[in-house]
């Protein structure tokens, strides 16, 4: 039997709200998704986002709180052919902007989940990997936010490791990526390579894909999100990962506890005031 509830259980909470590039949150609003500015250090990062707003407060309280550690025993699994990923190419490429916290790429697209068909806003890097797969970070993980037309949200996450010399790396991740040396600074705006995602789908198509009701991995760390963690990796080559790590530093938050237990902020703060 799985421990953890699936995102099924957790679909009706999925009007939160959501990511900078979706309907709720504009581009033109840098950093529209957060209660106040964040990053991921010192006293603006993860461990005192609930302290930088009021409305981060589920970023400390929340007990369906993303990124996970996903035991494989423990989650739901589906099948990533069920999806029907659908992302048309950009033979002039699409644009990519410097959000400061980060870099999106701005296409459209659908996906099929649980029956429900989401549209795809954008498509984002973590350095590295937020989520886990038994205790195994990976360099990068490449988010896809999906929002349907209630403004639920879903993600489909996609560990990317750097490629040994009989790895094939990913054409579509490389192209995206290619040119992130030109948006070293927030508000930067370029224009990637050619994007055709034919190889993405079939990846998706051939592997396995966890699933969990999560929550924002950013401020507010609004609940209700529907994850989707593609359990095989996909590959870019050493270049291109240096190229990411130099614009994007580091962008990941921390490890959260298992989905409905106690956050590990609260958990933290108790543990704390029993010592004094």
């Amino acid at each position: 039997m799985k421990m953890i509830p699936s995102f099924l259980s957790f679909a009706a909470l999925a009007s939160a709200a959501c990511h900078y590039g979706t309907t709720l949150a504009p581009r033109d609003s840098i950093v529209g998704r957060a209660k106040g500015k964040f990053g991921y250090d010192g006293l603006q990062g993860p461990i005192n986002w609930h302290g930088l707003s009021p409305g981060n407060a589920l970023c400390a309280r929340g007990e369906s709180q993303s990124p996970v550690n996903i035991v494989p025993s423990d989650y739901d699994t589906v099948s990533g052919s069920s999806y029907n990923l659908e992302i048309p190419s950009y033979p002039d490429g699409a644009e990519i902007e410097n959000i400061g916290t980060g870099v999106q790429v701005y296409v459209n697209g659908s996906a099929t989940i649980d029956n429900t068909t989401y549209a795809l806003r954008q498509y984002h890097f973590h350095t590295p990997s937020e989520h886990r797969i038994e205790n195994e970070y990976y360099p990068v993980e490449v988010h896809f936010v999906m929002q349907t037309d209630d403004e639920s949200l879903a993600v489909i996450g996609f560990m990317i490791e750097v490629a040994a010399d009989c790895d094939t790396p990913s054409e579509v991740m490389t192209a995206s990526l290619r040119n992130i040396g030109e948006i070293p600074s927030t508000g930067n705006i370029t224009t990637t390579e050619p994007l055709d995602f034919s190889d993405l789908q079939s990846h998706l198509a051939e592997s396995e894909v966890f699933t969990y009701g999560g929550s924002l991995t950013t401020p507010p760390c609004d609940e209700g999100v529907a994850w989707n963690v593609v359990a095989d990796p996909i590959f870019v080559d050493v270049s291109t990962f240096r190229a990411v790590k130099a614009v994007l530093k580091f962008n990941s938050r921390h490890t959260q506890n298992v989905p409905g237990h106690v956050n590990v902020i609260e958990s933290a703060s108790k543990a704390f005031d029993n010592l004094l």
